[in-house]
């Protein structure tokens, strides 16, 4: 039995659920997104929860049931509060800023790099060494984060480059003579 899966996905206020067939349709303050559930589960909402109930106790059946609680609830939690993800930048001349929708980073290479913010997400730089990114979609979220932190990766020996708030780098002795 799935654990996750038992558990019913609570809407909190202003949050609407709709399902259609297999398709659910959350709809909140900040935001509209939806999802199509496989064929090995039911939806049924029921006051203010959504159930998810697997039609059979087969394998691909249990692995799907708590998969499509797990992103109801993301959809709930992305339509009521959203998600975000903060980013650091560390060292000498690494800097961040924002011009329109474009993200301005100085990284050490010979030119700058121009980051164009995708449609869904909002970046922002509160000071020159940080970098926020927030949205209603997780994945998509987790994505810009992630293709940003690309351009210059935190490297173990000084600890340059853009790191996730709160993320330990693991540092290298370097070389002795």
């Amino acid at each position: 039995m799935s654990r996750i899966g038992k558990k019913p996905v609570e809407l909190p206020k202003g949050v609407t659920a709709e399902i259609k067939g297999q398709t659910i349709e959350v709809k909140g303050p900040k935001g509209t997104r939806s999802f199509t559930a496989t064929d090995e589960v039911d939806l049924v909402t029921e006051e203010n929860n959504v159930h998810v109930k697997p039609r059979g106790l087969h394998k691909r059946a249990r692995q799907q049931w708590g998969m499509t609680r797990s992103m109801i609830e993301n959809l709930t939690v992305g339509v009521s509060e959203g998600f975000k993800k903060e980013l650091e930048i560390q060292g000498v001349g690494y800097r961040a800023q924002m011009q329109g929708k474009t993200l301005k980073l100085s990284l050490g290479y010979s030119h700058e790099v121009n980051f164009e913010t995708p449609d869904g997400v909002t970046i922002t730089a509160p000071k020159q060494t940080e970098i926020v990114v927030e949205g209603i979609d997780q994945q998509l979220v987790g994505q810009v984060a992630a293709n940003i932190r690309e351009w210059r990766q935190p490297e173990p020996y000084k600890g340059k480059g853009i790191r996730y708030k709160g993320e330990y780098v693991f540092r290298k002795e370097g070389k002795k003579k």
